[in-house]
């Protein structure tokens, strides 16, 4: 009997979620790791000796009996494979590998997952066809397979997942026709299958998904039913006999056809006869109607999902919706705003995340007490910078929040970051603000570290001329007041807030941002700032900041590029006072420059950091004096 207790208490601790006993999916996940994470690079945590149900393995989640129920590992930087041995999970319920680097063929084991309801396995580097059987895994709802490189057809089985309400498989290599009783499944919302090879007719049934059937860029479909769709040949074919019919010989002096049958002939005839009037009549209608579509669409109509400016679109004031706030789905982004038809690029929340591959770390540029910025490629490989801001760190109030939209949108200069567009995710909380990317990086980098002498990325003295010049033009332009847009001051320059791009042209970023940001955090940012050394004294004393401060701030940032350092101390502006250059100059330059430049940038950073805004210059007085020199 004890020996029995011992058994069954042995027995028992092996299911709790304890290390006395291995964990009995521990193996398999391992196996899983190898695959999926060939190099140990990304999925450390997965160990041996660790429990995947307390919440050290990254990305796993078990259900109430200590089973693996969710592997979520997005933009994880995975670069193996889907394995077989997944399928050996039976209680997983979702599998999230998307925005990875993932190859190879999908494992057709999958359809062992009976209770798999999500599969993301978009956004990776996959090939071969899409396995027939994953259509007897019945509790599919979500089937995200899009970015790929998969080739074959569609498999009909497909259509026998009742449960499926989602299912992309757009941007791949996929031919063929598109199954029917895929269009037949009762609780289908949504079918993407842009920009593959597929041919043939496009089932009528999937008309009652309005825009949630996007099938732009296959060439070879077609379909009256849907717009930009040829129509099939088929289509407009009079009625046929069978081909078991034929027409009874004429009568002849030795035989004469049944008086009943010539009843039959006659009608026969008739249909054919009026069949053949409808065709002729449809051809035609169809030949002018193409041809009047043609002449109003002269240039070829952009699909749905490419990222594209308005251009194309009649000027009109209206807004542009793009957020129905009844819709609660992850993918809905954007709401309702008036801005210029031509100046707004779309985007909603597949496209953010597409382009940051799922917010990866390796994409990852930069944070802030209020934002993070991540690199992203959108698709149409343009790179871009997308920021990303907590609604509860914008103004409250949606009509301050679109004026201040409406003020990016309308920046539009050389040495100003422009503006691509914006989303806002009613389900994530989260704004996301898509700027062009500067590849140089910000001009703080290019700068030495208080005691630390910068051996790489030491700018020459041409380039600093040109970026003092340049960043003096972006202010100047914000400073005036255009038709276009209304003059506005900055409010937070600093070396952080100057990219540069691939020939190093400076561009002012973060213009206008504060409008956009609630108080508390607009003065938070506004302290980080003055305790860099950016603030004008007035400001500081009086808490107005006017165009005289902005001015100031631009002092502080000439002296810190010629001097090349981040901390400009009472000795080193007395240095320049004092026109010390080998004392001021940075000594990463070892001499190389120009003295007259030199002496006169001096000037001109010294009389911007006066204490008295009245004897500063304007930024437009800054502009024209260096216009005699640069």
């Amino acid at each position: 009997m004890l020996h029995l207790s011992l058994l069954y208490l042995a027995l028992t601790l092996c299911f709790l979620p304890n290390l006395y006993c291995s964990h009995p999916e521990l193996r398999i996940l391992m196996n899983i790791k190898a695959s999926l994470d060939p190099e140990n690079k990304h999925l450390t945590s997965w160990t041996e000796f660790g429990n995947p149900c307390d919440g050290s393995f990254l990305g796993v989640a078990c259900n109430e009996y200590f089973k693996v129920a969710n592997i979520s590992l997005p933009g994880r930087g995975l670069t193996g494979r889907v394995p077989r041995s997944i399928s050996r999970l039976k209680r997983l319920s979702g599998l999230f590998l998307h925005y990875n680097s993932l190859t190879g063929e999908i494992p057709k084991e999958i359809s062992g997952l009976t209770e798999l309801s999500d599969l993301y396995l978009d956004n990776n580097n996959l090939t071969g066809e899409i396995p027939p059987e994953i259509g007897n895994t019945s509790n599919l709802q979500v089937v995200e397979l899009c970015y790929n490189q998969l080739t074959g057809q569609i498999p009909r089985t497909l259509g026998g997942l009742a449960m499926l309400h989602w299912l992309d498989l757009s941007f791949n290599q996929l031919s063929g026709p598109i199954p029917v009783n895929i269009a037949k499944l009762p609780q289908l919302e949504f079918f993407d299958v842009q920009h593959n090879a597929l041919t043939g007719f496009v089932p009528i049934d999937l008309k009652r998904l309005n825009n949630g059937f996007r099938y732009n860029n296959n060439d070879h479909l077609c379909g009256i039913t849907f717009p930009s769709l040829k129509p099939c040949n088929n289509q407009l074919e009079p009625l046929s006999l069978p081909k078991s019919a034929s027409v009874p010989p004429r009568c002849n002096q030795t035989h004469c056809t049944d008086p009943s049958n010539l009843k039959h002939v006659g009608i026969v005839t008739a249909i054919v006869t009026v069949s053949s009037a409808l065709t002729i009549t449809a051809c035609v209608i169809i030949f002018i109607h193409r041809r009047q579509k043609h002449k109003i669409w002269s240039k070829p109509e952009p699909p749905e999902h490419e990222l594209t400016t308005q251009e194309s679109s009649p000027k009109t004031n209206e807004p542009i919706c793009t957020w129905d706030p009844t819709q609660n789905s992850p993918k809905s982004c954007g709401f309702c705003v008036e801005f210029p038809s031509d100046s707004l690029q779309s985007f909603n929340m597949e496209e953010i995340e597409s382009a940051t591959r799922y917010f990866s770390d390796n994409n990852l540029l930069g944070k802030s007490k209020f934002s993070t910025v991540y690199k992203g490629v959108l698709r149409d490989r343009s790179v871009v910078a997308i920021k990303s801001i907590s609604v509860t760190s914008c103004k409250a109030d949606e009509t301050e929040f679109t004026k201040g939209l409406t003020l990016l949108t309308s920046l539009k200069h050389e040495n100003v970051t422009r503006f691509r567009g914006f989303c806002c995710s009613k389900s994530k909380g989260d704004c996301y603000l898509v700027y062009d990317y500067a590849s140089k990086g910000n001009l703080s980098e290019y700068l030495d570290v208080e005691g630390v002498k910068r051996t790489t990325h030491v700018l020459d003295w041409p380039k600093r001329v040109s970026i003092i010049n340049g960043i003096a033009k972006g202010l100047a332009y914000l400073h005036r007041n255009d038709p276009e847009k209304p003059a506005m001051i900055h409010r937070n320059i600093s070396v952080e807030k100057i990219l540069l791009d691939r020939q190093y042209n400076p561009l002012i970023t973060n213009a206008g941002l504060l409008k956009l940001l609630a108080d508390d955090i607009m003065y938070s940012a506004l302290k980080v700032s003055a305790a860099l050394g950016y603030m004008a004294p007035e400001y500081i004393t009086t808490g107005k900041f006017i165009e005289k401060s902005n001015v100031y701030a631009f002092g502080v940032v000439v002296l810190q590029i010629l001097s090349g350092k981040s901390n400009v101390t009472g000795s080193v502006r007395a240095a320049a006072k004092d026109r010390r250059f080998g004392d001021f100059i940075d000594e990463n330059l070892e001499g190389m420059f120009l003295e007259s430049e030199a002496n006169k940038l001096i000037q001109i950073g010294l009389i911007c950091v006066d204490e008295v805004p009245e004897n500063r210059l304007t930024m437009a007085d800054v502009v024209q004096e260096l216009s005699r020199f640069v």
